[in-house]
């Protein structure tokens, strides 16, 4: 239950209040949050292990029997708390690594960056989109705003009759 609350709690708060007073983090484009939904309460899930794992539970998935948290165990309690530790400080390691390396191998084909123009006018309204924009909900697709073609073979914003949405159908043809 506790380790439930931390978890939660903390990286709602990392991303919610620290995230907007940090200097650094605001330096981060992290639109969805990831690295507080995955760092932080991934680092949390893991120290907290190493602080309540029940000595019967951990038996069963713990190679080496009757290891324990540090509230379970005292001294032998956290040795485990060492390792989840040791443990998370290696695969933030390896992530910066593996990520660095990555990243700078797509710098050599493409900017990892957009130009300052391109980010004040929004990096979705340079790729002709348009964000929370729902087809169907009233919206009309503009060809002169969203495509880049002459030939439009989408069906976006087009009901079932074939019309824009919110489009009257023409008056049939009446012979005299």
């Amino acid at each position: 239950m506790i380790m439930g609350i931390v978890a939660g709690s903390i990286p709602w708060y990392t991303m919610m209040v620290f995230h907007k007073r940090s200097w650094v983090l605001k330096q981060v484009d992290d639109t969805l949050g990831v690295f507080h939904t995955h760092a932080v309460a991934g680092f949390l899930g893991g120290i907290l292990t190493g602080l309540f794992a029940e000595p019967t539970l951990a038996n069963y998935f713990v190679a080496r029997l009757d290891e324990q948290g540090s509230f379970y165990g005292g001294h032998v309690g956290g040795r485990q708390f060492a390792k989840q530790l040791v443990g998370a400080l290696f695969i933030i390691g390896w992530n910066i690594a593996v990520t660095s390396i990555i990243l700078n191998i797509i710098r050599i084909v493409i900017p990892l960056r957009m130009s300052e123009e391109d980010l004040i006018t929004g990096d979705d309204a340079v790729h002709g989109e348009e964000a929370y924009a729902l087809w169907g909900d009233g919206e009309i697709f503009d060809i002169t705003k969203h495509g880049s073609s002459e030939y439009d073979d989408t069906q976006h914003g087009l009901g079932n009759n074939g019309l824009n949405v919110g489009q009257a159908a023409p008056a049939p043809a009446v012979d005299l």
